[in-house]
Formats: C-alpha cells, structure tokens, sequence
C-alpha cells in the first residue's frame, strides 16, 4: 500500500488544516509514494521507538508528536533531532506525525480520553469560530437528487446528529450560450430559461474543495453557478477539549484517585480541593492549560490537563478543581485510537502499537 493512501486515510478522520499554527503534523521523512506493508504506532519518535520499528520490519512510524518542530539549518547529528533523522534516512525509515490536527477533532485525542473516563454527554469545550461555508448551486430539477448526493458523500450536509442536511427551492434560471459554448439544454445563442432547483448545504471550510469537486462532478451544466459564503457559525465537531458528565455525582477527591488509576498517574497534582461534588468535567489531553478559564465558565467542577504551570493554580480557587495528571498520561490512549481508525480502514493492513513508554518525565 502507497503511503500517501494510509496519510489519506488518517487525514479523512482529521484533515491537516485543523492542526495549529505552530505544530509541525503531517509527513516528516519519506516518499508519498513509498510502498508500506507494515507501520509502527508511537506517542513519540524516541532513537528506541525507530529500533523497534527496524527490528520488526516496518516501513513507517506513525507518531502523534511531531520529531520534528523547528527549522533544521543542518544534518550534522550534533542534536537528538538530526540523529533522528539521519536515522530515519539511513534506514529508509518514513515518519509521519498526527498531532493537534487529531486534538482538534471531536472523536480525537481528547474523545478517547473522555471515553476512557466515563463521561457521558460530551461536547467540544473551546469549539473553533470561523470554520463552516455554506455551499449553493444551481442545477436542472431532475439532476437535483444526483447533485445532493454526490456532494453529501463528499462531506457535506452535516449538522450535529444529522446529515444529509440541505434546503431546496425551485425557481427558474436563465442563460444564453455564446461563441464556443456547448449548452446542455437550449440552443446557442438563445435566451433560455429553466426549471431548477437551488439547493444550499452546509461545509467544513477544510472539506470545501472536494465537495465543490464533487459538485462538478455531478452536474450536467458545462458552466456551473455556485456560491461558497464563510459562516460565523461554530463547527461543533472542531475545537479544543472536551466537557461531559460523569455517570452519577461523585465526592472530588474519590472521582482524582478514579483519574489516577485509570491513567495509571504516578501523580496528580492539582488546586485545592472544593468541598463539592463532581458531575461535570473538562478534559484536555496534553497542554490546556490556555482552556482553563474556558473550562470554569463551562460549568466544570474540575479541568483535567498536563503541563500547568505554579501560577495556574491560583486561579479559580475554591471554585474548580484544576488537575495536571501528566502530559504522556492523558495522551496515552492516542496509540489505541490511531490504530483503531486505520484498522476500520484497512482491517488486513499489519499494524503494530509500540510497546515502549516514551514518557520523558520521571517520579521518584
């Protein structure tokens, strides 16, 4: 199987547009069009992990952080990096990172995790502005049904719970094809008008071009009239965190000692406890620290992240709960998850997890 079709794959589940700014996702070393019969699932690309991957005869490492961030000026192996690299180079090695682009889905790193806690009646806590289009066209009454089709299929149509969402109405259009044209129906160089049906459905901004795609695809006309309008409407699958319920109320400190086992934490370090029970709760997995006020005014009795720094846990005193159970502990499960989607893709492609824990961070 062609690399590019297993990144394709995984990219259908998160597109690479949902990654941040900063992040570095995608394919790092390796040809698009390299042939891959075996892969290694990882959290990080350790010089360890890549051994793992050589010694069980795989082509490519899929890793959730990117082992690469900054620009690299040069291959000398002064740093663990470039050795890495080299490394990977050397052994024909392809490394792909699937990161904030798998946080920012719904059913991504902080879905699994929520999955794994119990919580019940999940949303996207910080949902991203800005990322829906509303798509409209134009086609004769009886394409209408092969136009919608086509373009639900191609992922479009999707509110909430619902898909194959549109709105129709029938009107009349008018043309007139000129030198050069080839008219699917009237005659050239006559006024024409026609029955048609405008229908106008909703669009991820980052699924625009195939759906558009698959519009033209679709419709009979050789000039197709159509619109695509930015919406200041929320995506609610797209965003940072997660916020769900527990399945009953629970005391606080019962529902951290639950957190810990089920992440196996060596620790959790948090705020001062409140004195109330737990019934909702915010989850980030990884760095969310930036969520944290997001998580409050969301109504959560406790926000469960990584990487919180001293000051962080001034805030919201006495009001929630802030708990830092460890960036590798809340982003564990992401190995489980990546598998899973390329199995429902590819059930006899072979797939190994990595056996080896990557966490950095060490507790006496």
């Amino acid at each position: 199987m062609k690399l590019k079709e297993i990144t394709n794959f995984l990219e259908e589940h998160a597109p690479m547009q949902l990654q941040e700014d900063y992040d570095n996702a995608g394919l790092l070393t390796g040809s698009p069009e390299k042939d891959i019969t075996k892969a290694l699932i990882t959290l990080d690309v350790t010089a360890a992990v890549m051994e793992e991957a050589i010694n069980n005869g795989c082509e490519l490492i899929i890793a959730h952080h990117p082992m690469i961030f900054k620009a690299i000026k040069r291959l000398t192996g002064q740093t663990e990096t470039e050795q890495l690299i080299i490394k990977a180079i050397k052994n024909d090695l392809a490394v792909y990172a699937f990161h904030t682009n798998l946080d920012n889905v719904s059913n991504g790193v902080n879905g699994i995790l929520a999955e794994k806690l119990g919580l019940k009646n999940t949303r996207i806590l910080s949902v991203k502005p800005g990322k829906l289009r509303k798509l409209v066209t134009f086609c004769p009454i009886n394409y209408a049904e092969k136009v919608r089709e086509a373009i639900f299929n191609a992922g479009a149509g999707h509110i909430g719970n619902y898909d194959s969402c549109s709105y129709n109405l029938e009107g009349e259009g008018t043309f007139r094809g000129l030198e050069g044209a080839n008219p699917f129906v009237g005659k050239k160089g006559e006024l024409h008008f026609e029955k048609e049906i405008r229908i106008e459905t909703i669009v991820p901004d980052f699924k625009i071009n195939a759906v558009v795609k698959a519009m033209l695809a679709a419709h009979p006309y050789e000039e197709v009239a159509y619109d695509v309008y930015p919406l200041e409407n929320d995506n609610p699958n797209t965003g940072s965190g997660i916020l769900g319920e527990v399945e009953e109320e629970i005391n606080e400190k019962v529902f951290l000692e639950k957190v810990k086992n089920i992440l196996n934490a060596g620790v959790i370090r948090h705020s001062p406890l409140t004195g109330k029970n737990i019934r909702k709760v915010a989850i980030c997995g990884g760095s969310g620290s930036f969520l944290i006020g997001q998580a409050y005014y969301s109504g959560a009795e406790i926000f469960i992240t990584a990487d919180v720094k001293y000051h962080d846990f001034f805030g919201y005193k006495g009001k929630m709960v802030i708990a830092d159970a460890g960036h590798y502990e809340t982003e564990q499960f992401t190995k489980e998850l990546i598998y899973s989607i390329l199995k429902k893709k590819i059930p006899t492609f072979a797939l190994l997890i990595s056996e080896l824990n990557t966490n950095p961070v060490n507790i006496l």
